[in-house]
């Protein structure tokens, strides 16, 4: 499952780049809308509704999943409104049942797909809804289509907050130990869709298999970071975090600072000056549980 992510101060820019999906046949289902504004999910949900019909026949997919959302209060956060069919359950297994069994009955009601959620959802909403906190909305595109994917990086990186990119290095991840149970990847280049971010999560997967779950991700040499490298990140958080252990991003390099900053992701991943420091954090988590 590719995951992109596109992050937003104004309604009239997650229209556009709404819109922009639909029209480049990113399927409905995979196109998910949050935002914390009740007025602003009814706004953008009428708008994008109709457009949404025109384009694929009268489907009703953004508008019912807002519906569905909108029900569910999430623990710690309150309510979150949002558009899209996969909405009610990304929003109704962080905690409640009400989002994905009312997404359910609209489906079938409307005849449009059914929420599929698979096992990395839930924790990977966890993570986003943190995002709102700061009053930014949200766009993401979770599809298992790499063209898709490519696609939909391209029109929220130019749509939302991200910087358009100017590098060309491919990405590199070298593996290294930084301490006794401490794993540093270096990574170097560009993490972005089809490439990168690929990369990156191949790279996560082997290590969290082989039993390394105290990872620090030195990004002092990315050259740039798309919507879906963003993605990626969530995701290993995710992962590393179901192996009970921790992931740690070390001296982020001025274009990954800046999407960490507008995606308000630094206030979610543990963020650090130097590897040092980083080592060190893990040693205090360790003494602070003993």
């Amino acid at each position: 499952m590719e995951t992109a992510i596109g992050v937003f101060t104004s309604r009239d820019r997650a229209e556009e780049a709404l819109k922009e999906l639909l029209q480049n046949h990113v399927p409905e289902e995979s196109i998910i809308f949050l935002t914390h504004s009740e007025s602003e999910a009814m706004a953008l949900g009428k708008e994008i509704g109709t457009v949404a019909g025109g384009f694929t026949g009268g489907a009703v997919g953004l508008g019912a999943g807002m519906v569905a959302a909108s029900m569910a209060l999430i623990p710690g956060i309150g309510q979150v409104f949002a558009l899209g069919v996969g909405a009610a359950a990304l929003l109704g297994f962080l905690g409640t049942k009400t989002g994905a069994s009312v997404g359910k009955q609209i489906a079938k009601e409307s005849n449009i797909p059914a929420p599929v959620m698979d096992e990395d959802s839930s924790e990977d909403a966890q993570t986003l809804l943190e995002v709102l906190r700061a009053g930014r909305s949200l766009v993401v595109v979770r599809t298992e289509s790499d063209a898709t994917a490519k696609i939909a990086s391209g029109i929220l990186d130019a749509a939302s907050l991200a910087t358009p990119p100017k590098a060309t290095t491919k990405m590199q991840a070298d593996v290294r130990k930084a301490s006794a149970d401490v794993t540093a990847v270096d990574i170097k280049g560009r993490i972005v869709v089809g490439e990168g971010n690929t990369l990156l999560r191949e790279t996560i997967q082997k290590l969290t298999a082989d039993g390394h779950n105290k990872i620090i991700l030195v990004l002092a040499e990315v050259e740039y970071i798309d919507s879906s490298g963003i993605g990626e990140l969530v995701r290993a958080h995710t992962l590393i975090r179901k192996t009970n252990g921790q992931m740690k991003i070390v001296d982020p390099s001025p274009k990954v600072h800046e999407m960490l900053q507008v995606t308000m992701l630094h206030k979610v991943f543990d963020v650090h000056p130097n590897e040092a420091s980083a080592v060190d954090s893990f040693n205090r988590s360790s003494a602070a549980k003993a």
